[in-house]
Formats: C-alpha cells, sequence, structure tokens
C-alpha cells in the first residue's frame, strides 16, 4: 500500500481562510500528476484521503487515471493522532492509497518502525512523498519512500 503526504499547496500564511480549503498550487498540481503516473500503472484498489481539501486535490488525478472514487477518512486529517492510522493500515488490503500531511506521515512511519517493519530508504517527509508499506504474513515486513517529483 501507499502513503503519501499531499503535494504542495500555497503557504499557510498566505491563506485566507479555512485550512482545510487551502489547495495545492500550481507546483502542487504538477507533483499530483506526477504521483498519479507512478501510481497509477501499479493498479491501486482504493484511495482514502484526509477531508482536507489538498489532500484530495493530491489524489484527484490518480482518481481520474485508475477510475477510483476517493474516500474520505477523518483519522488522516491533520492534527488527528497516528495510531489510528496504523489501524487503518492494518485493515485496508494490499494496493490503497492514502494521502495525509507532514505531522501524521512521519509518526506512522515511526509507528511501523517500532512494530518491526524494516526502512529501506532514508526518511524524507517533503510534501509529494510517497511510501511503499509491505506486508507478509499480516505484519508490516518493508518500508520505503520515493522522493517527492520536480516541479
Amino acid at each position: 500500500m501507499f502513503l503519501v503526504r499531499h503535494a504542495k499547496a500555497g503557504s499557510r500564511h498566505d491563506w485566507d481562510g479555512d485550512d482545510r480549503q487551502r489547495p495545492l498550487s500550481k507546483n502542487g498540481w504538477k507533483q499530483a500528476t506526477a504521483i498519479a503516473q507512478r501510481l497509477a500503472p501499479r493498479s491501486p484498489t482504493g484511495l482514502i484521503t484526509s477531508p482536507f481539501l489538498r489532500c484530495r486535490q493530491t489524489l484527484e488525478p490518480l482518481a481520474q487515471q485508475a477510475e477510483l472514487d476517493i474516500a474520505v477518512d477523518e483519522r488522516l486529517a491533520e492534527g488527528e493522532p497516528f495510531a489510528p492510522v496504523v489501524d487503518l493500515l492494518e485493515q485496508l488490503a494490499a494496493g490503497f492509497v492514502l494521502c495525509s500531511h507532514g505531522d501524521i506521515v512521519p509518526d506512522t512511519i515511526a509507528a511501523l518502525e517500532r512494530r518491526g517493519c524494516g526502512i529501506e530508504t532514508p526518511a524524507d517527509w517533503r510534501k509529494g512523498t510517497v511510501w511503499t508499506i509491505e506486508r507478509a504474513g499480516g505484519e508490516f515486513h518493508r518500508a520505503k519512500v520515493w522522493v517527492p517529483p520536480a516541479t
């Protein structure tokens, strides 16, 4: 399965409105398209996103290419605890793509590592990174990160 940190969004400090509605920037849309091009050939089986607009927009190009709907899950929202995200990952079948935030992704990966998941690449928490997470025998086996697409 895949855990995506949302693509680049406009500056939080320059946004004058509800942060949940802050959209992707022009470069963020480029990243989202590149993420879709990389993930679509892997035949994703489902898409789940944080309720924040920038996360949903990060998965929209993939949803179009893979002809999948995007489900929203509050557990992936910014500011939420990471433990429910680990529970969600345990429940999902292979092939799911989840999109979340810069506070959730590092804590979730650290929790998987504490459970014995081998981290095969140096950590990268930038916007637009994609973590591939593999399970074996029901246990998290290994994870690695793809660097974010260039913009």
